[in-house]
């Protein structure tokens, strides 16, 4: 279900104090229902032309035909549905929420790791927002060991995807006007075309990275998943990039596991980072990495380039923001570790560009 959860936390002179348990397990949404005239929202909409000339105002009526009047067989998940505009397939999102920012910023931007919205529409109180479709589906639905598809995608595979997330992060960081922090990155925002490339999506929470780079902004409002967020946007509502370098290291982890984030804290005060301590630093760290590592992949992956993605992952998910690295920084390292993944599966004599290996 595509919604959104979001709950406040009043600041103190001394103290901050945070229900840990009032924190979504898993938020599938973008933006926060709020109650909106309908007025302003089709003021908003006459003035969506203007923004960006590939961006589409779109009937209902057309809507209703590309989805056969929002068919069963086109449901997708939640309230997102597949469509046919012009041949095209389409994923055609219903939403009641504040869409204004979510449109504004993907009006403004293009890279091919963000997913690109088409066109939009509003009837009868609701936005319905009209998307590339990616064939493949979330990253979530092919990651985890235990997937009920039994497809699993292979280590080059896997490579790609996570230099694909970092690229777009690192546009959306450096080189979006403005720049912007996504603030809810996680497997399930992570879309997949037909070549298994990564698309970012779900643009709701993002955020404008206001002042000098590094600098943090401050909100009363902690909206994210568990298990994601980074600790000083927990305890004290610190936004910054680094925000996003955090959740692209949990999400870094999973693609290395093949195990979701919840499964992956033993304890409940520990640091995600603990998890990686019987890798590094130890005698016997490779075979760590052994039992660490998915066992989907059989054993099949450089266990050097492993051990270089379990440092980088170390790196992100360092609790002091300022120890982490920037993602133009993450993505020249991905960019190496990638090809030289290919270089080892040319050797290995690996097929080069299987979609997926599937389990009997």
């Amino acid at each position: 279900m595509i919604g959104a959860l979001i709950f406040c936390s009043f600041f103190r002179k001394t103290e901050r104090r945070i229900d840990s348990n009032i924190v979504s397990e898993s938020i599938e949404t973008c933006v926060k229902p709020i109650e909106e005239k309908e007025e302003d929202s089709l003021e908003f909409l006459e003035s969506i032309s203007s923004m960006a000339q590939s961006l589409k105002v779109y009937t209902f009526e057309e809507l209703q035909s590309a989805t056969d009047n929002f068919s069963p067989s086109c449901w997708i998940k939640g309230s997102v549905y597949r469509g046919t505009i012009n041949g095209d397939l389409a994923a055609i999102k219903k939403t009641n929420g504040d869409v204004s920012k979510e449109i504004s910023l993907l009006s403004k931007i293009n890279h091919f790791n963000l997913i690109r919205l088409s066109g939009v529409c509003f009837n009868d109180g609701n936005w319905y927002l009209v998307y590339e479709y990616a064939f493949n589906g979330p990253l979530s639905d092919l990651i985890y060991y235990n997937n009920s598809d039994h497809r699993f995608l292979s280590w080059t595979q896997r490579m790609q995807i996570a230099l694909d997330v970092a690229t777009g992060l690192s546009y959306l960081h450096k080189y979006a006007n403005p720049p912007h922090v996504h603030k809810d990155i996680k497997s399930s925002n992570v879309l997949l075309d037909t070549d298994f490339r990564a698309k970012i999506a779900n643009f709701g929470l993002a955020r404008s990275a206001q002042g000098q780079e590094g600098q943090f902004t401050l909100t009363r409002h902690i909206v994210g998943t568990k298990g994601y967020m980074a600790p000083e946007y927990l305890e004290n509502g610190l936004i910054s990039p680094k925000l996003d370098v955090y959740a692209f290291g949990v999400l870094l982890l999973e693609i290395l596991t093949g195990k979701e984030v919840a499964a992956l804290y033993g304890e409940e005060n520990m640091q995600l980072s603990e998890v990686l301590i019987a890798v590094l630093g130890k005698e016997d760290g490779n075979e760590n990495l052994r039992d660490l590592i998915d066992p989907s992949l059989q054993e099949k992956y450089p266990l050097e380039l492993a051990m270089l993605m379990v440092r980088l992952i170390d790196n992100c998910l360092k609790k002091d923001p300022a120890s982490r690295p920037e993602m133009d920084e993450i993505v020249p390292n991905l960019s190496r570790i990638l090809n030289n993944s290919l270089s080892w599966e040319f050797s290995c004599n690996a097929p080069g560009h299987q979609s997926f290996t599937e389990s009997s």
